[in-house]
Parts: C-alpha cells; structure tokens; sequence
C-alpha cells in the first residue's frame, strides 16, 4: 500500500503543479497562443492546484507520518515540478492530457487511501 500511496502523492502533486504553471502567462501562451491568462481561469487553476497540493500533503503525513511525510512530500514535490518543466520543454501540448489523466488516477489511489482493508 505504501507504493499506492507515494504514487498517489506524486499524481496530485504532478497535476498541482501542470495546474499552477498553466496559470502563469508564460506556459498558457505555449499552449493557446494567447498573450494572457483570462482571470477567471487563472484563478481556477490556482485554486485546483493549491486543492491537489493539500491533498497531496495529507495522503503523504497519513501515510508516512508527520516527519519523514513532509520530507517525502518535498521530495515529491521536487520531482513533480521537474518532471513538469521538463514536459513544458520538450513536449509542451502533452501537458493539459497529462494532468487531466493524472487528477483520476491520484483520487482514485486517494479513495483506495481511505477504504479500509
């Protein structure tokens, strides 16, 4: 379960993170070719993100403890923001597929969280 776990984490944190780059103009323009970020969906993609970061947060210190699941969740939280800005280089309209796949998958690694064994 410990696997599910980490895996579910780092989904969470993959998809906040896609979330809140996608929210800078910088990284919209790459994909809609538009100069600006409407306000209202930068404020939805940094509100979904800050959700998935929380959520993120909370399966890692259930998981693992409060310590050493903070410490795994900045450990993760690295990945996941490389793992994004090497995706927003090299393959950037890979991006919205990407989180929209992974936002299922962490809660549904976060309701296996939940049901009991």
């Amino acid at each position: 379960m410990i696997v599910i776990e980490t895996l579910t984490g780092f989904l969470l944190l993959f998809a906040a993170m896609t979330g809140l780059s996608l929210a800078m103009d910088r990284h919209h323009e790459q994909l809609t070719q538009q100069r600006d970020v409407p306000s209202r969906r930068r404020r939805q993609l940094r509100a979904g993100g800050t959700v998935l970061l929380l959520l993120s947060l909370a399966v890692c210190i259930q998981s693992w403890g409060g310590p050493i699941g903070l410490t795994l969740w900045c450990g993760l939280l690295t990945l996941s923001a490389l793992a994004v800005a090497c995706l927003l280089a090299y393959v950037p309209k890979l991006a919205p597929a990407l989180m929209l796949a992974a936002i299922p998958l962490g809660l549904v690694g976060l309701s296996l969280r939940l049901t009991p064994v």
